[in-house]
């Protein structure tokens, strides 16, 4: 008696197409097990713990509309600050009056020793780290012949130097699945005069973010830039000379004849936070009213 050596048809495994292979391949990563007709693996419908963003320099200006947007999202956050405790206090206060969780945080990101107690702080407060916004940086304007040698190196040992100490740090604690966030400037592109340390340490961060999304290849962690244009902030308004007029100048400029505004750029933040932002890495993602 010859004994069948197929599957009745109704025992038969099902057939995949090549559609459903490449979603199962694109899918894997992420923690589904994609199947035909778009089944999901149960784990991916559980509740998940509320996610963890670590702002660097966020005790005001677009720093603090980023932890304030975060903490309303239902993020824990950990806002960063150098010297103005009692603003990054009241940047807290302000996520925890709306049901968030909050730590503020004090280092200098451009010591190595000081960025890696910031991190161990947010650890021990909320147990990981998914997302970074390397943001703190700082703002020395002058022409080559009379730029100053301290303006120089500070601007340098914060933006570079710093900068660096926040993704290697970040390279070696953010959660599998997470964002990396460095805040650039549309000066990279525009490139006006007084304006060239400072365009070239926002354009290092830029180069950083794309090589470092290489080298977390696998993990699932989205690296990428943020570069505004001209923003309300003291970073920009607080520039010594300048005038109502320059600000105005700067307005026409774009094609919806304003300044951008923290809350512009948090809008902007939370869209590369999101998951369906998963796909954009390795980017600098321009978010400037047309001003380029």
């Amino acid at each position: 008696m010859q004994i069948p050596t197929t599957s009745s048809p109704a025992e038969e495994t099902p057939k995949l197409s090549r559609r459903d292979i490449v979603t199962m391949m694109a899918l894997a990563p992420l923690g589904f097990a994609a199947l035909p007709g778009g089944a999901r693996a149960t784990e991916a419908a559980k509740p998940r713990a509320p996610k963890v963003v670590l702002v660097t320099g966020s005790s005001r200006g677009m720093g603090a509309a980023f932890a304030r947007r975060f903490g309303r999202e239902g993020f824990h956050v950990a806002v960063n600050y150098l010297k103005s405790r009692d603003l990054a206090a009241e940047v807290v206060r302000d996520i925890e009056q709306g049901g968030g969780r909050a730590i503020s945080v004090q280092a200098d990101v451009s010591e190595a020793a000081a960025v890696a107690r910031l991190f161990d702080a947010t650890e021990e407060a909320f147990g990981g780290v998914d997302v970074v916004i390397n943001n703190a940086g700082i703002m020395r304007l002058a022409p080559f012949a009379e730029m100053k040698d301290d303006d120089f190196a500070r601007l340098m040992d914060v933006n570079v130097k710093g900068g660096f100490n926040v993704l290697r740090e970040a390279a070696r604690r953010v959660r599998d699945g997470g964002r990396i966030i460095s805040m650039s400037s549309s000066i990279t592109q525009l490139r006006t005069a007084t304006y060239g340390p400072y365009a070239a340490s926002k354009a290092a961060l830029e180069i950083f973010s794309s090589c470092l999304a290489k080298e977390l290849r696998g993990r699932q962690i989205s690296v990428n830039a943020l570069a505004p244009g001209v923003v309300a902030t003291s970073l920009f308004l607080d520039v010594p000379g300048r005038t109502e007029a320059e600000i105005q100048q700067f307005a026409a400029r774009t094609p919806h004849g304003r300044i951008g505004t923290p809350e512009d750029l948090a809008a902007a933040m939370a869209a590369l936070v999101d998951a369906d932002a998963h796909w954009i890495n390795g980017q600098t993602v321009f978010a400037n009213g047309g001003l380029i």
